[in-house]
């Protein structure tokens, strides 16, 4: 099972290093890393995607509170949250295919933000799954490039598990 983590930890040099140190010790990969400011001077939040089990996380984070700069270790994985990524990306375009690849980026609320005589830059921001679909719907035309932010996420003060609706109302339907 892939896990998120959101830590938060002090702005200063090495900080990342010692991290990625200490999953790469332990044979451990991360599959996404998106690193920012956060709501406090001086503070970072990084969010991280790790393969693992319940046991393997719980180890890496009582690891990760040993490291210095480490503040706070959340695993938002079962948590009610907010996530977001965002991709760039480049596609084959054709005055045959344009309208058609334009369509598909308004499908998916995507926008438009260079146009070349042969290719199309879109931007894509939304959950995991989304950049997946746009991906395999846009392939045919062919993809030139691709660049992908890691997730990020923050807990939903509210509560609701839009998950958890989304497959409620599968069932209903």
């Amino acid at each position: 099972m892939k896990h998120t983590l959101s830590v938060l930890v002090e702005d200063e040099a090495g900080v990342l290093s010692r991290i990625s140190g200490l999953f790469a010790r332990r044979g451990f990969n991360i599959e996404s890393l998106a690193v920012g400011p956060a709501e406090q001077p001086g503070i970072s939040r990084i969010t991280m995607v790790i393969p693992g089990d319940d046991r393997v996380i719980e180890q890496l984070t009582k690891q990760l509170y040993k490291l210095i700069n480490v503040l706070k270790v959340q695993d938002v994985t079962e948590i009610p949250s907010v996530e977001r990524e965002l991709m760039l990306l480049k596609v084959n375009a054709t005055s045959s295919t344009r309208s058609e690849i334009v369509e598909i980026a308004q499908i998916f609320r995507a926008r438009v933000v260079d146009v070349a005589e042969d290719s199309l830059t879109l931007e894509v921001v939304g959950d995991p799954g989304k950049m997946v679909a746009i991906v395999q719907v846009l392939q045919k035309f062919g993809l030139r490039e691709i660049a992908r932010t890691g997730k990020i996420a923050l807990t939903r003060e509210s509560g609701v598990n839009t998950e958890l609706l989304k497959s409620l109302e599968a069932k209903v339907s």
